[in-house]
């Protein structure tokens, strides 16, 4: 089991052994990441599922912690989404990089229900493992580049731990320096 400097006060058990604490599109894919044994799931409140809760709660140090946002634009009459993962103290940027990348006019969060939607998880828990495979998933580079960090897990009543380089490598995964700023 890996051992988590960033956990806090919370009880880490291997993700895969725990679908019960998992969104179910985010258990599904679990099963196929390669380094899966690596990925860390904990039981939280879900009232303090949002990011500076969670932090003064649990201990977690904020800067270990990464939001997944979802992000839409339409080219032509065609709606386009896009997952960006950026760490918790910075800001998407939505529309430079991002808009540049989904090659839309105007991108903009999207709305929330359309997000719960089309990700089949709960808001404050979308996280970029089990998104729509047509997706393109923006990590910043500072987050691929830590070996810990803090994620929701498709439900607001826990959170993820993963290695940065194992969300680098998801499907679909674009390391992009300056995403977040």
């Amino acid at each position: 089991m890996t051992s988590w400097t960033i956990a806090g006060t919370l009880q880490v058990e291997r993700a895969i052994d725990r679908p019960d604490l998992l969104g179910g599109p985010v258990a599904k894919a679990i099963e196929s990441v390669p380094e899966r044994e690596l990925i860390g799931v904990a039981p939280i409140n879900p009232d303090l599922a949002d990011t500076a809760a969670f932090c003064a709660e649990y201990g977690s140090p904020l800067d270990a912690s990464a939001n997944c946002v979802v992000v839409s634009g339409k080219r032509s009459g065609d709606e386009r989404f896009a997952a960006c993962l950026v760490l918790a103290t910075t800001r998407a940027d939505v529309n430079g990089i991002v808009r540049r990348r989904l090659d839309v006019r105007k991108a903009s969060f999207a709305p929330t229900d359309r997000a719960v939607e089309l990700t089949g998880m709960a808001y404050g828990g979308i996280t970029p493992i089990g998104l729509p495979d047509d997706w393109p998933l923006l990590i910043d580079a500072e987050v691929a580049g830590l070996p810990e960090l803090v994620i929701g897990s498709g439900i607001r009543g826990s959170k993820l731990l993963v290695p940065g380089p194992l969300l680098a490598a998801l499907p679909n995964a674009e390391v992009i320096e300056g995403l977040g700023h």
